[in-house]
């Protein structure tokens, strides 16, 4: 079992991604004084560097080789988000999240304060831990791989122009609406811990640990040690709306047309066509592969979070 780790003094590097989510209209000059006078506090060290949005994906892989640091921080978007993921796990370098983006479903987990400056208070306050991260076929994701309904809402969400967290918002609404004119079918067979079935499925998704009730679909602990698996069959278009606004509000548990199951390795074979951003990872577009293999990698990531966040004390399934 691992356990939580409290230094007495980091170097930290922060790439503030000046193009990614509210950073975007914030002040930049005023948060890197605010990061580098909070973390000195702590008596940890801090080198600040904004990005533009072109770069930052670069900026991460060049700074995941340097051995230097102790905590990469990254401030900006889910996607800036799941770049520093995909460069940092299986490391032993940390990450940092100041969230910045339109759900920050990873930073929900990892308790984050949303507010700037209480998400860099509480991170210069707080400890490295190690989080569960799941791949598929090699490739990390923290929040969830998807396809059917939630790629098609993607799809169209990506055909409209927004420049802001509200034209987000309200381009993804408007690509919601969009997809349900007419819902996907997606023919798999699925093999669940050794268990294999065939399914024509409206949507299907897996979850880097099972999403919490009552509240946005983000895992509450993310030391729990299994994936999530959301299967929905239904075609009549009423019944998947209903289970969409209650994935979106929390319901889902109470929702009788969604399956839910726990898993350890989860196999999706699919022989359709197309396959080209048939699928999601962590709300990125990705082609669906024929087999796409699915694995829960226990503890694999290190994280700097708020030393009072409730999952630090759970007990680790091994």
């Amino acid at each position: 079992m691992k356990f939580r780790v409290v230094f007495l003094s980091m170097h930290i590097l922060a790439l503030l991604n000046q193009d990614g989510g509210t950073l975007k209209t914030a002040d930049l000059d005023w948060l890197s004084a605010l990061i580098r006078d909070e973390f000195g506090v702590h008596g940890h060290e801090v080198s600040v560097e904004i990005c533009p949005g072109s770069k930052i994906v670069s900026k991460i892989e060049d700074a995941a080789k340097r051995a230097d640091f102790d905590v990469l921080l990254v401030g900006g978007g889910d996607g800036t988000v799941s770049a520093a993921v995909g460069a940092l796990y299986d490391t032993e370098t940390a990450l940092a999240i100041l969230p910045a983006g339109t759900m920050n479903l990873f930073a929900r987990t990892l308790q984050i304060p949303l507010a700037l400056e209480l998400a860099v208070k509480a991170l210069a306050g707080g400890t490295i831990t190690a989080v569960d991260v799941a791949t598929v076929n090699g490739k990390p994701f923290v929040h969830q791989f998807a396809t059917g309904l939630h790629a098609r809402m993607v799809r169209f969400r990506e055909r409209i122009a927004y420049g802001s967290r509200v034209g987000k918002m309200w381009a993804t609404t408007r690509a919601i609406a969009l997809a349900f004119r007419r819902l996907p079918k997606v023919e798999l067979v699925i093999n669940v811990d050794g268990r294999t079935e065939r399914l024509k499925c409206t949507a299907i998704a897996i979850s880097n640990n099972l999403y919490g009730s009552g509240h946005l679909p983000f895992a509450d602990n993310p030391k729990g040690g299994v994936l999530g698996v959301y299967i929905c069959t239904e075609r009549r278009l009423s019944r998947v709306a209903k289970l969409t606004l209650d994935i979106f509000t929390g319901k889902w548990r109470q929702n009788a047309d969604l399956i839910v199951k726990s898993a350890k390795h989860v196999d999706l074979a699919h022989r359709g066509k197309p396959r080209s951003n048939r699928a999601v990872r962590d709300g990125e577009l990705e082609v669906l592969d024929d087999l796409s293999k699915v694995e829960l990698h226990p503890l694999s990531l290190n994280v700097l979070v708020p030393a009072e966040a409730t999952y630090l004390d759970q007990a680790v399934v091994e």
